[in-house]
Parts: C-alpha cells; structure tokens; sequence
C-alpha cells in the first residue's frame, strides 16, 4: 500500500519542489547530496574506531597489567631504599 512512488507520484513530487523551491533546488539537491556524504563518512569513522576498539582491546589489558606490575616494583624499590 505505501511502497516507492511510481512514476506518476515521482512527476507530482518533482512538481511541488519546483514550486516549493524554484530556481534554487539544484543548489538544495546539492547541500542535500553533500550532508549525506558527510554523514556516511561520520558514520563510517565511528564504525572504524570502534573496530579499531575491539581489536587493540587485548594489547590494552596486557598494557594494564604491565602497568600494574611496573607499580609493585617500584613500590619495592622504594621500600628498599627506605630501609
């Protein structure tokens, strides 16, 4: 019942943006094009990132327990200087 307009619906819809718009729909079609393809892009990047996320995830956690490790010893350094 309410699919994709045929051909009929198309002429009607090209009609009322003329009339809507005038001369200036090439310019709106254009902006319209450009914001699309903009948002793909933003889309795009986010999808990137957190594939991106998922991968280095591991490398993450073995960073964080080095980091860990790295802390007691320094804690043992320290104590051994201290006494």
């Amino acid at each position: 019942m309410f699919g994709m307009p045929g051909g009929m619906e198309w002429i009607i819809i090209l009609i009322v943006a003329l009339l809507i718009f005038g001369k200036r729909l090439p310019e709106v079609m254009k902006s319209m094009g450009k914001g699309i393809v903009e948002f793909k892009k933003g889309v795009k990047g986010v999808e990137d990132d957190v594939e991106d996320a998922i991968e280095k995830k591991p490398d993450k956690l073995e960073t964080a327990e080095n980091k860990n490790e790295k802390t007691e010893t320094d804690k043992e350094h320290i104590n051994e200087m201290k006494g």
